[in-house]
């Protein structure tokens, strides 16, 4: 049985009901013991989020923050589909990733590894939320945070796809991740291209890349944001609940008619407040270099190309 999802809101939190099982005639009355197994299993998930939510809290009074309780059940998400949070300290960044438990990998040695890489728009949990459910059951999950999103952060001046690139390739070789497909969702598109092109070229299968225009030339991807009419980091990094109003309606097709004001103004102060200046160097980077390659090479992996929206 699966959760319901509230008229106009994703789903919060997948969960399952397990049977309970019928006691054998010499079996006594009471909690059988694989019961009593999952419910301290629970627990633990419950516990582990909890923690994880009160450590990365700015300030108490984000407790009561509607956006602050999803981004919470979300993490019991990625917990409940065998997922644990590992922070990673490289040379020049820490990164923040969702990796398979290890108890999943001992068990499940045979299956690929694939690396889902989130857009401009949100981070590791609010971009692949619905996705995990379904690619968990045939792959080894993980799923970074780019530098500057989520928890991932630098104290160096690179603003390039190519470090975000190589910050993630040297996160799967520090994991042990020898072989492994790449997803690449806007700007991750980017990301992923550079991956497969550079720094983890040897180690790279596949390449999926999703409604991301990494063959655009930089003055092509200025004449795209002018046409908009005003500054594209307005749009992509909203301050007023107006402005990220009008990038849902951009970046989602079925995308909700209404959202109350004060929903969108907490989203903008808990996912976009954070490291809001690093972003924007990011972004004007991208839209003065693009993909910082020049001519584009054509990459030895399969590769799947699939629309083109900056956004």
């Amino acid at each position: 049985m699966t959760a319901t999802p509230l008229a106009g809101l994703p789903p919060l939190l997948p969960f399952r009901i397990w049977p309970v099982p019928n006691p054998s005639p010499n079996q006594a009355p009471g909690i059988s013991m694989e019961s009593s197994r999952s419910l301290v299993h629970l627990l633990r998930l419950f516990g582990r989020a909890l923690l994880s939510l009160l450590r990365h809290l700015s300030a108490p009074w984000r407790l009561l923050s509607l956006v602050t309780l999803h981004e919470f059940f979300l993490h019991l998400t990625f917990l409940f589909r065998g997922l644990r949070p590992v922070m990673l300290h490289l040379d020049e960044a820490c990164v923040h990733l969702w990796a398979p438990a290890p108890s999943r990998r001992r068990r499940r040695l045979n299956r690929n590894a694939l690396v889902l890489v989130h857009g401009f728009g949100g981070n590791s949990k609010w971009q692949w939320n619905h996705q995990i459910g379904a690619l968990s059951r045939s792959f080894d999950l993980y799923i970074p945070d780019l530098v500057f999103f989520g928890s991932s952060r630098s104290a160096g001046p690179d603003r390039s796809v190519g470090f975000q690139a190589s910050c993630v390739a040297e996160a799967m070789r520090r994991l042990g991740v020898v072989r492994y497909s790449v997803v690449g969702i806007s700007y991750g598109g980017f990301v992923a291209f550079r991956m497969a092109e550079g720094p983890a070229a040897g180690a790279v299968q596949r390449v999926a890349i999703l409604a991301s225009g990494v063959c655009a030339t930089p003055l092509q991807l200025r004449d795209l944001t002018t046409k908009e009419g005003r500054d594209v980091c307005e749009l992509l990094l909203p301050q007023k609940a107006e402005d990220l109003m009008t990038l849902i309606r951009r970046s989602m097709y079925r995308h909700p008619q209404w959202i109350p004001a004060f929903w969108l103004q907490d989203f903008i102060e808990v996912i976009y407040e954070k490291q809001r200046k690093e972003r924007t160097e990011l972004l004007k980077r991208l839209l003065e270099k693009g993909i910082d390659l020049d001519p584009i090479p054509v990459l030895d992996q399969e590769m799947m190309l699939s629309g083109f929206m900056f956004v």
